[in-house]
């Protein structure tokens, strides 16, 4: 019964900001590492960052200096702040457990002039 909620898409210019958040439900949060993905249209989903229960996170080349995860473990929240955002960063983004299969509806964001 693991409940991913994902929020805080929306229309952005080239060069705004975008924090997305990721509510979790029905788990002990802070067990599990936590990953953001995105799927643009015609595209695989790609793995964009992740963060593990002690805190090291990693990303994808094309996001790295402009995208940072975090997480809130008493909220049992996971956060990704979008800087700098690219036409290319469009896409609706996920949260997930990395390996898992519990998907969310997921946020859409579209970053257009």
């Amino acid at each position: 019964q693991v409940q991913l909620v994902e929020s805080g898409g929306g229309l952005v210019q080239p060069g705004g900001s975008l924090r997305l958040s990721c509510a979790a439900s029905g788990m002990i949060f802070s067990w599990y590492a936590m990953g953001w993905y995105r799927q643009a249209p015609g595209n695989e989903r790609e793995l964009v960052a992740t963060i593990t229960s002690g805190g090291t996170t990693n990303y994808v080349d094309s996001v790295k200096g402009r995208f940072t995860i975090s997480r809130d473990n008493a909220k049992q929240i996971v956060y990704l702040q979008m800087n700098s955002l690219k036409p290319e960063d469009t896409a609706v983004y996920y949260c997930n457990i990395p390996g898992s299969d519990y998907w969310g509806k997921g946020t859409l964001v579209t970053v257009s002039s």
